[in-house]
């Protein structure tokens, strides 16, 4: 039932996304980050779905007349090195006829990175891409909280096989990022229902984010609560609910989940966190043999361990740490782009708040703003632990934020200009740091 479901979904939606391409990028969200269809037992599960959705969004961006253009921001232009300086590291790579599948799969997921760039344009846009990256994690949130719940946290929550966030460290951290996009919908939303119903998803995934029993999830949920009290405007009341509700799941969880949280305490002593030191060494070691462009997508290989690995009698193991993934596989270099980008992309959020901030018809610019830039420290702290450089979720609140900014920037200016005497709304065209010179659009689809 599952298999002809989404089939008909996509199937479906083909007909509107030649007639608008967003609607093509939220449907390559949906399928690429929920991956429901490979969740089944039938045909469904080897169906190029995102294949065909990328496809046909390819031949509507090339036949729309809507605006196309690729917002020239420091997000997109140093994304836009970080991707050159990738294929670079491949020619250089170690063996580069072994890492076909991996370079394919990244180089997909940067294309339709830059599409969506090119392609959310509106507020609605915007709100919609939020609704779908929501939904589409908010599932196995829901879904592991509740399972969480009716186990008493006795079992490992897990993600949805052959995925980014199959793991369960990885699934957690997926669901922390989603809690504060959740917190903006709940935001937004004008109905009651609405909010409450987020409210109990948020709570449920932060219950799975304990189910998974994951350690490095435990810090970021830390981090990332902290840090969401201190952006939002409504702290006494999230404040009230964390009084409420964190001890609850601290103190519902086995002896054994606080076992394995008390070995943060005696990280010396844990053979996983070792192995993970020596990863980081490995790739820290490969890095200054190679300075320049590292090994490559895929470096944790034997031989290559053997190599620059500190202690050469453990398994090979991935970079389990973003920072350390892209050091090992791209150099120094491709670490650098990869921090500035992180920089970037916060230094845009900050120049939304600012200019937003007591505007009555900008609050949720100020609020999605506010809301990324938590989920990214979500991701900048948990991520530290885990091998996600190339999780797609990041990249699309990027083009959120890019897309909120250039919109944002754009009525501002032309507002601005409004005001002075002789001059129309239409001469504010000639204007804009980042946008293309265009008048705005309301998008009506």
């Amino acid at each position: 039932m599952r298999d002809i479901l989404v089939t008909l979904i996509v199937a479906g939606s083909l007909p509107f996304i030649l007639k608008r391409p967003y609607i093509g990028v939220l449907m390559w969200v949906w399928i690429s980050v929920m991956n429901l269809h490979t969740q089944g037992w039938g045909f469904a599960r080897t169906l190029p779905f995102a294949a065909v959705i990328a496809g046909v969004t390819m031949l509507s961006l090339l036949f729309t007349k809507d605006s196309k253009n690729l917002p020239l921001t420091p997000i997109t232009m140093v994304l836009a090195a970080f991707v050159i300086w990738m294929n670079v590291s491949t020619v250089f790579a170690f063996y580069p006829e072994d890492i076909y599948d991996q370079w394919n799969k990244v180089m997909k997921i940067m294309l339709m990175t830059f599409v969506t760039f090119m392609l959310i344009k509106t507020k609605q846009h915007i709100q919609l891409l939020i609704w779908v990256t929501v939904i589409s994690l908010g599932f196995y949130g829901v879904k592991g909280g509740l399972f969480t719940v009716k186990g008493g946290g006795e079992n490992m929550v897990w993600g949805p096989v052959g995925t980014f966030i199959e793991g369960n460290n990885e699934l957690a951290l997926a669901l922390i990022m989603t809690i504060p996009l959740m917190h903006y919908l709940q935001i937004i939303s004008r109905k009651i229902w609405v909010r409450h119903a987020l409210s109990v998803a948020m709570l449920l995934c932060a219950a799975s984010a304990f189910g998974s029993h994951s350690r490095g999830a435990l810090v970021a949920i830390v981090c990332m609560g902290a840090f969401l009290w201190l952006k939002s405007r409504q702290r006494f009341r999230l404040g009230l609910l964390m009084i409420l509700t964190v001890p609850v799941l601290v103190l519902s969880m086995p002896e054994k989940w606080a076992e394995r949280m008390d070995t943060i305490n005696s990280y010396e002593e844990d053979g996983s966190v070792r192995g993970r030191f020596n990863a980081w060494g490995m790739a820290y070691n490969l890095a200054l043999d190679r300075p320049l462009t590292g090994g490559g997508f895929e470096v944790a290989t034997p031989d290559l361990f053997l190599r620059y690995a500190p202690d050469i009698t453990d398994v090979p193991r991935a970079a389990h740490s973003i920072y350390f993934q892209a050091l090992g596989e791209h150099g120094f270099v491709g670490l650098g782009l990869y921090l500035l980008l992180g920089l970037v992309t916060w230094q845009t959020g900050t120049w939304i708040t600012r200019r937003t901030k007591h505007l009555e018809d900008y609050k949720w610019a100020y609020n999605l703003a506010t809301m990324v830039q938590v989920s990214l420290i979500g991701f900048a702290t948990g991520g530290a632990f885990l091998s996600l450089l190339y999780f797609d979720v990041p990249y699309y609140l990027m083009a959120a934020m890019v897309a909120t900014r250039v919109l944002v920037e754009r009525e501002l200016k032309e507002k601005k200009l409004s005001d002075v005497p002789g001059k129309g709304r239409g001469t504010s065209q000639q204007f804009g740091q980042f946008s293309p010179a265009q008048p705005i659009r309301r998008d009506s689809g």
